[in-house]
């Protein structure tokens, strides 16, 4: 299955069904950069080697070296190079193509499936790393990185988990590598961090999941993996700090009818008329934006958006919300009123211009 082609909105540089959010002030998302994670102690004189390379214009001899050092016998050997090779990438963006060059990510993806957790966290990042560079994506898929990335994702250490997920989301910007992605197993194991990971580890999976979510098959999986639960609770949790994202994603999902009756079932209507009601603005404008893909088709679903009170908020949207929202807004006020009606959407001049 192939990206949906759904209509009218584009909103960071992917179309979406019926979606129109005044996103001009930030971001819903900020992209997985580089390992977030604090320096590594190392002996006096490595970490004269690492300095003197990271400030010199000529780190080439230093990473010919660490390069060899992945291959080493000794696990001991590997991680210092792995870890300098991790920090290398990190700290100056020339280096990543540098490293690429010398032919590091073949033995860093090899790591990755080492029984150390030390060892492969520091590959994955590695690899988290060197993908920041654009020219560098295509040789990280072709070298055979997803699946090991994958199993970091599955077993991995806290960090390691974290970073995997960053990865993927950086590879996944490579359309093709989208569906690749979801078949290996990747959306559960995304899914499971958003549930239970610490807040970077639920922001780095949201993320992933957004992007990946662009393909209808990683739609359906996350769906079938449980998805909605999660987003649910989180979007329910104003202190959680992740409505505005769970919110994206679900926008995301809610344009193939498992993930609608999922959120139903999970109850995410009162919830989002609760969002409506009393969140930001930008909540209040994917809430119904939402809550009128999820009525849209469905006489049951608005006399259930209708009983939860919906109507006195989205009046109240009409009045004080963006333009977009309001006119989203009177939309799905008009469903509500007359809930038997026809595809009211589709005879009303386009709101998203």
């Amino acid at each position: 299955m192939g990206t949906q082609s759904p209509r009218n909105f584009t909103y960071m540089g992917r179309n979406f069904s019926d979606i129109t959010i005044d996103d001009s002030n930030s971001s819903a998302f900020s992209d997985c950069c580089s390992d977030r994670s604090g320096e590594f102690a190392t002996t006096s004189s490595q970490s004269r080697r690492l300095l003197l390379a990271c400030a010199s214009e000529n780190s080439d001899e230093l990473i010919q070296q660490l390069v060899a050092d992945l291959e080493s016998s000794s696990i001991d050997q590997q991680k210092q190079a792995a870890m300098e090779i991790r920090l290398l990438a990190k700290n100056k963006s020339e280096n990543r193509l540098k490293i690429a060059i010398a032919g590091a990510i073949k033995p860093l993806i090899s790591i990755l499936s080492s029984s150390d957790l030390q060892l492969q966290e520091h590959g994955v990042t590695a690899i988290l790393n060197l993908s920041l560079c654009d020219e560098n994506k295509d040789l990280i898929i072709s070298s055979g990185a997803i699946k090991p990335l994958v199993k970091a994702l599955r077993i991995g250490t806290a960090t390691a988990k974290e970073n995997a997920a960053c990865a993927l989301l950086r590879l996944s910007q490579i359309e093709d590598s989208k569906i690749a992605i979801g078949r290996s197993g990747a959306i559960p194991l995304l899914v499971n961090l958003l549930e239970n990971g610490n807040f970077r580890g639920k922001k780095d999976a949201s993320t992933a999941l957004y992007t990946l979510c662009s393909v209808k098959e990683n739609k359906i999986r996350a769906v079938q993996s449980g998805i909605m639960k999660p987003l649910v609770e989180l979007m329910a949790d104003f202190g959680s700090n992740m409505v505005d994202k769970s919110a994206f994603v679900m926008s995301v999902l809610v344009s193939v009818p498992e993930a609608r009756i999922a959120l139903v079932e999970e109850g995410g209507i009162p919830v989002l008329v609760e969002i409506v009601e009393v969140g930001s603005q930008r909540q209040k404008e994917i809430a119904v934006t939402i809550l009128l893909q999820v009525c849209e088709e469905s006489v049951v679903y608005r006399t259930m958006v209708a009983r939860e009170g919906a109507i006195p908020p989205l009046v109240a949207l009409t009045q004080s919300g963006t333009n977009r929202a309001k006119q989203k807004a009177e939309t799905l006020i008009e469903y509500l009123r007359q809930p038997r009606s026809g595809n009211i959407a589709a005879r009303k001049e386009d709101v998203s211009v």
